[in-house]
C-alpha cells in the first residue's frame, strides 16, 4: 500500500472538482484533501471544507467560509505549496493558466483538467515542465486514453485519433442549429460536465481545443492528429503506430475514470463506485468524420492552433465570451462560431508571446467580442 497523497483541488465546486472529491472519498486510504479552491459557490465550498477539513482554501469571495484552522491562500500559492503532492487543476477558462504554471514551475504532479492553460500557453508550460521535472497528467478522457495507450511504448506514435461524441446536435440541419436553445445545448447525450464544456461539446469547439492540447501534451504535429466522431463515447481515443497497429482505450463515459488514473498513476486502484462496461448490451461502434461546415468551431480552433502565437489565446477568450452570451440568450447558437471567427480575423497576433502578452491578448479579445455585440460594460 502506498503513502497517502495530499491533493489540492482547484475548482472544487465545479463538475470535475466534485467528481474528484467523489474519487478521493472512495479511496481515503490513498488520498486526502489538503487544499480546496473555488469561485463564487461559497455554500458548496463551505460544505466541502466541513467534510474534508483542508489546511488551505481559496475563494473569489473575500470573506471565505473558513475558521482559524484553515489558511486562506492564493491559487498560485496552493498549486505550488510544498505540502501538496498532487494538484488538480479543474478551474475553468483562463483562470487555470497561472496556477498551472505555478504548479509546473514547482515540479508538481499535476492532474490537468483545464483546457485553456495548454491551449493558451502550451509552449511556455511544456518548456517549464521539462526544466522542473513536473508531471502533467491529463484528466480529459481523450488525452487520458492517449496517455494510457502510449504507456510502455518505446517508439513515438505515428498518429493520434481523438474521438468525439458529436454532441447533441450531430444530425441537425443548419436551420435546426439556428434554433438551438441553451437548455437544449446543456443536455449532453453522454457526459456529465460543466456548462462551458457542455456548450463547447455541442459546437465541437471542445474537440478543437483538445487537438491543440494533444499537440503540446504528446509533441504531435497537427497533421498527425485526426478527429473522429464516435457517438457511443466508449472508445475514448486511439493511437496509431508506425506499423499500422492501433491501440484504443475503452470505458464508460464517466469522468471519474480518468480522474482516478491521474491521481493514482502508475497504479490502477479498485473502486467499486466506478462503472464497468456491459459487453452484453454494446451492440455496435460507429465512426464518421466531423462536419466542418455545420460545426465550424472545430476548424477555427485547429487553424488557430496552427497559427500559434497569441491566436489560441484569442480563440479561448472569444469562445468563452461568446458562450456566456449564448447562455444569457443574447446570441444564437450559430452566432458562436461567427463571433469567434470575426475575433480571430481582427486579432493582431504576437508570434512568440510572453505570459503577459498572452493574458493581454485574452483581455483585449474579450473586450472586442463584447463590443461586437454592443456590450460596452
Amino acid at each position: 500500500m502506498g503513502d497517502i497523497k495530499r491533493v489540492a483541488v482547484l475548482g472544487s465546486t465545479g463538475s470535475i472538482g466534485r467528481q474528484t472529491l467523489e474519487v478521493i472519498s472512495a479511496l481515503p486510504h490513498r488520498f486526502s484533501v489538503i487544499g480546496l479552491a473555488a469561485g463564487k459557490n461559497t455554500d458548496l465550498l463551505a460544505d466541502q471544507i466541513s467534510q474534508f477539513q483542508p489546511s488551505f482554501i481559496c475563494s473569489q469571495d473575500k470573506t471565505p467560509p473558513t475558521s482559524a484552522k484553515h489558511e486562506f491562500i492564493s491559487l498560485e500559492a496552493m498549486a505550488s505549496h510544498p505540502q501538496v503532492d498532487i494538484v488538480v487543476i479543474a478551474t475553468s477558462g483562463q483562470w487555470g493558466l497561472k496556477p498551472t504554471l505555478a504548479a509546473v514551475k514547482a515540479g508538481k504532479r499535476l492532474a490537468l483538467a483545464n483546457k485553456e492553460a495548454l491551449v493558451m500557453a502550451g509552449d511556455i508550460i511544456t518548456r517549464e515542465a521539462k526544466l522542473s521535472g513536473a508531471q502533467i497528467r491529463p484528466v480529459d478522457s481523450e488525452h487520458s486514453a492517449i496517455w494510457q495507450c502510449l504507456e510502455g511504448e518505446k517508439q513515438k506514435a505515428a498518429r493520434i485519433i481523438l474521438t468525439a461524441s458529436g454532441g447533441p446536435f450531430r444530425g441537425y440541419s443548419p436551420t435546426q442549429l439556428a434554433k438551438v436553445t441553451p437548455e437544449q445545448a446543456l443536455k449532453h447525450p453522454s457526459w456529465r460536465m460543466g456548462q462551458k464544456v457542455t456548450i463547447d461539446s455541442a459546437t465541437l469547439m471542445n474537440k478543437g481545443l483538445e487537438v491543440i492540447e494533444a499537440r503540446w501534451l504528446f509533441d504531435m504535429p497537427f497533421d498527425n492528429i485526426k478527429v473522429l466522431i464516435h457517438p457511443q463515447s466508449i472508445i475514448h481515443s486511439m493511437v496509431e503506430f508506425a506499423d499500422g497497429s492501433v491501440k484504443a482505450q475503452l470505458g464508460m463515459p464517466d469522468m471519474r475514470l480518468p480522474i482516478q488514473y491521474a491521481l493514482s498513476y502508475p497504479e490502477r486502484l479498485e473502486n467499486p463506485q466506478l462503472p464497468r462496461l456491459d459487453w452484453d448490451n454494446i451492440k455496435e461502434f460507429n465512426f464518421e468524420p466531423p462536419d466542418f461546415d455545420r460545426f465550424p468551431c472545430l476548424k477555427l480552433a485547429i487553424e488557430a492552433g496552427r497559427q500559434g502565437g497569441t491566436y489560441p489565446a484569442a480563440l479561448c477568450a472569444a469562445d468563452e465570451t461568446a458562450v456566456e452570451l449564448f447562455l444569457s440568450k443574447r446570441l444564437k447558437f450559430t452566432d458562436i462560431p461567427r463571433l469567434v471567427g470575426r475575433a480571430l480575423e481582427e486579432h493582431r497576433a504576437t508570434a512568440h508571446p510572453t505570459l503577459e502578452e498572452i493574458l493581454a491578448a485574452d483581455a483585449q479579445t474579450r473586450e472586442n467580442v463584447k463590443q461586437m455585440v454592443g456590450d460596452n460594460r
